[in-house]
């Protein structure tokens, strides 16, 4: 069996951060499971968490240096 490009993350908030994540989500037009995901990706960069993304941005990067 092939391995799935996502993973099901299940959890627990206040309503009034659900309500917060909504906003915000709309505000981008993006899914709140996509807005999840960004704001992930960004604390992450933000605190040098490497995650696959970062890793094939910079290789993105460097090829275009080329």
């Amino acid at each position: 069996m092939a391995a799935s490009k996502t993973a099901t993350l299940t959890l627990r908030i206040g309503p009034e951060i659900k309500e917060a994540l909504q906003r915000a989500a709309e505000l981008e037009h993006r899914s709140i499971a996509n807005m999840v995901e960004v704001m992930i990706r960004e604390h992450c960069r933000v605190k040098g968490i490497a995650t696959d993304a970062s890793t094939s941005n910079k290789r993105a990067a460097k090829g275009a240096s080329s």
